[in-house]
């Protein structure tokens, strides 16, 4: 389950972040999922996943997605080194190169560098870190050393055969992502991760994929998924928002979607990171009992 870190009410009330990640670990769900942006008004994923970690016991923390080139990587290997500490060794995360130049920019990066090779490049340099290798000009290594061995499980986030070709040679798995729940679609960038594995002589890769959901009454639900995408691609012109939310993700009941994730886990999916449109926790709870 995600966080509504994207919902355009979710400072109204100071307890929503905190309600979400205790209903969601006191849950069936195995993994409490956010995502990155820097020029929208969500929160700071590095801070949030601070407290995630002192609101939670069970479940895995997942970023989906960070991008390394907007920050430092030495700085966010230890911080996420120090998150997979205060979290028991619960992190997973999710990383790609990211869509949007805004955001470089109001990071402080350079555009130029969202590509590929520079991701690639830059897990490198985490990997080290957490290796406790001498990465920089100081007396001791950059630390601490993250509680899981090697570094927290990292998953990329992309749907592009050339990037999941390349991610094979460092990432753990895909943290994927469908619009439109396409299982023909799905199935084809499993098997291109799974068979980019192993061309790589890598082990058989975890994967996962996201998508939208609303629950409730079709037209309601419908609208529900509409005002979330408008309000989180605001990037990108409301008439081209519309028709893409006409089929966008899933909306209706608790019910089929339980059967739409049981179509997803035939594939052989290993895990599906719901994506909420509304800021509500009852949702969670409702889904909950659905899905048990």
């Amino acid at each position: 389950m995600t966080l509504p870190v994207m919902e355009p009410d979710l400072w109204d009330a100071d307890d929503t972040l905190e309600s979400w990640a205790r209903a969601v670990d006191e849950g069936p769900w195995s993994s409490l999922c956010w995502g990155e942006r820097m020029a929208f008004d969500n929160p700071y994923s590095l801070t949030l996943l601070g407290a995630a970690a002192a609101w939670t016991s069970r479940v895995r923390l997942t970023t989906t997605v960070v991008v390394p080139q907007l920050h430092d990587p030495v700085s966010l290997a230890k911080a996420l080194a120090t998150g997979d500490r205060l979290a028991g060794g619960r992190l997973s995360v999710g990383l790609g190169v990211g869509g949007r130049d805004e955001d470089y920019r109001a990071a402080g990066a350079d555009p130029a560098t969202k590509t590929i090779r520079q991701l690639a490049d830059r897990v490198a340099v985490m990997r080290r870190v957490w290796a406790g290798e001498q990465v920089t000009d100081s007396a001791r290594p950059v630390g601490p050393a993250p509680l899981q061995e090697g570094g927290p499980e990292l998953l990329v986030g992309t749907l592009g055969p050339k990037t999941i070709r390349s991610a094979a040679a460092w990432a753990d798995g895909l943290a994927g992502m469908s619009l439109d729940l396409d299982l023909a679609e799905m199935d084809r960038v499993f098997a291109l991760t799974r068979d980019a594995w192993a061309e790589a002589g890598r082990p058989a890769p975890r994967v996962t994929t996201s998508f939208w959901y609303a629950l409730g009454e079709p037209d309601a639900a419908r609208a529900q998924v509409r005002r979330h995408l408008r309000h989180y691609m605001n990037w990108i012109p409301e008439q081209y928002v519309d028709a893409l939310a006409a089929t966008a993700g899933f909306a209706g009941t608790p019910a089929g979607l339980r059967d739409q994730l049981k179509r997803i886990a035939d594939l052989g999916c290993d895990e599906v990171q719901l994506i909420p449109t509304g800021s509500s926790v009852d949702q969670v709870h409702r889904l909950a009992d659905a899905l048990v």
